[in-house]
This record gives structure tokens, C-alpha cells and sequence, in this order.
């Protein structure tokens, strides 16, 4: 079960839900189920910060051809 970060439209309260499938997320602080998925840092970390993180390799490290 993948983990999202997420946003009430209702409290505007952050939070973080497991989820499975097509399941309804309701806010742990107001209980409404009008909630916004956001953009998780670990994955802005995982594709944005790759080169200096892991320190070259990959498509961006110059392996791939990409002239960089």
C-alpha cells in the first residue's frame, strides 16, 4: 500500500494516508472526505536532487547519452 500526503479543502489540515485501491480518504482532523492528493517531497527528492543525491549514474549522470 503506497502512502500519500494530502490536504483537506474542507481545514485545510496536511496529513499522510495509507491508501489501497480506490479507497476514500477522509481528513484525520475535520472527518470530510473533499481531500486534495500533493506532491510528495520524497518523490521531488527522488527525480530532482538524483545526480547530486546519488552522486552520478543514471540518465542525468551522463550514462545514457543525454550530453550532460
Amino acid at each position: 500500500m503506497p502512502i500519500y500526503e494530502f490536504v483537506c479543502m474542507t481545514c485545510e489540515a496536511h496529513f499522510e494516508e495509507l491508501v489501497r485501491g480506490d479507497a476514500d480518504v477522509a481528513c484525520p482532523e475535520c472527518g470530510a472526505t473533499k481531500v486534495a492528493k500533493q506532491m510528495s517531497t520524497f518523490a521531488l527528492m527522488g527525480t530532482a536532487g538524483q545526480t547530486g543525491a546519488f552522486g552520478g549514474g543514471g540518465c542525468c549522470g551522463g550514462s545514457c547519452g543525454c550530453g550532460h
